[in-house]
């Protein structure tokens, strides 16, 4: 679907824009100066790990989910058996890890060549609830950037938030 080519855009890592599925996990350690802790001026440091898709990595995932802040599921929208798959990612990663919904992002990628259109794919609920962004890194790679800062600083500040009651609730 291009999880790894588009994780590499997004954390600036590398140029690598071939498609090879992931093996296990890959992490990618990073910091963006548009996303600051809790508007304190202290940049963040990220960790987006890169998850391999296939199911013969299934006995990993509980490790992957621990202590995750937010999920990011990138489908490719012209694939059909990949919106029923997401339903599955969806429940394994964020339902069953008690994640709010906001603390979720989907992304509908386009490869490139594709022609595809941004027409939202029809959504089985609860993920027709989510947020849904298309991304295609040939024609509009600053859109797809934007969004995921938006949704960074989303899980920068619930952090914080969570942090600060949880301060609050031992010194009172």
């Amino acid at each position: 679907s291009g999880k790894t080519v588009l994780a590499n855009f997004l954390t600036e890592s590398s140029d690598i824009t071939e498609y090879n599925p992931t093996q296990g996990v890959r992490i990618l350690e990073f910091e963006n100066p548009q996303v600051t802790s809790n508007n304190k001026g202290t940049e963040c440091e990220i960790e987006l790990w890169d998850c391999g898709g296939d199911p013969k990595f299934e006995s990993c995932w509980p490790a992957l989910m621990k202590d995750s802040h937010g999920v990011v599921i990138v489908f490719n929208a012209d694939i059909p058996s990949h919106r029923k798959e997401i339903e599955m990612w969806y429940s394994c990663f964020v339902q069953q890890q008690f994640l709010q919904n906001t603390q979720c992002l989907l992304i509908a990628h386009h490869k490139p060549g594709s022609g595809s259109d941004k027409e939202n794919p029809a959504l089985a609920p609860p993920l027709n609830k989510l947020k849904l962004v298309h991304s295609n890194l040939e024609d509009s790679p600053e859109e797809i950037r934007m969004e995921f800062i938006k949704y960074l600083r989303s899980i920068i500040n619930s952090v914080s938030e969570s942090r600060d009651q949880e301060e609050m609730s031992i010194i009172t």
